[in-house]
């Protein structure tokens, strides 16, 4: 069995921080994930700020899943449980496939930080024309575990044994191979 190369491979990004208040000014959320994918040696190629609703969400993330230029969406806010919250109903019916392990180990990361707080999160990720969307709750903190955490390391195709870099658009790695028994 042969092993796949391990290269980082600089990927392309967009950023949308959903919210009804925050501003350029204000944003503290979307600052973090933008300052951290180009510490990490990514490039931003857009960033938005949209209120909280979910035909907006919808219109504004397909835009970037059908550039084959991004490669990954980071979306910050509209997770929780207020009634303004749509982030999840926007993004779900655009997914190929969900990523049920992100949410869950997100809440796990984040249960050691605030406690059964986290359950109110509805962080939850997917692949969508082969590019990976992750939807992250709106608050800096929530953003930093989930970078630090795991969206950093799954976004390095030097991380193994596996990482996203081999399924998204536009990218030269080969995916890691499946164990079998």
């Amino acid at each position: 069995m042969s092993h796949a190369v391990k290269q980082f491979v600089p990927l392309n990004l967009a950023v949308i921080t959903v919210s009804d208040t925050r501003t350029e000014a204000n944003d503290t959320s979307g600052d973090y994930l933008r300052n951290s994918a180009i510490k990490a040696g990514h490039n931003v190629i857009d960033s938005r700020i949209i209120v909280d609703d979910i035909y907006q969400i919808r219109a504004l993330a397909s835009t970037y899943i059908a550039d084959p230029q991004i490669q990954v969406v980071l979306i910050t806010g509209g997770t929780g449980f207020t009634e303004r919250d749509s982030t999840p109903e926007a993004m779900l019916p655009l997914f190929d496939k969900q990523v049920d392990g992100f949410g869950e180990l997100f809440r796990h990361i984040s249960f050691q930080e605030i406690g059964t707080s986290t359950i109110q999160s509805r962080a939850l990720a997917g692949f969508a024309n082969h590019t990976i969307v992750f939807c992250l709750p709106g608050s800096t903190g929530a953003c930093r575990t989930a970078w630090e955490g795991i969206i950093c390391a799954q976004l390095n195709g030097e991380q193994g044994p596996c990482n996203f870099v081999p399924h998204l658009n536009n990218t030269q790695v080969a995916p890691c191979k499946t164990r079998t028994p």
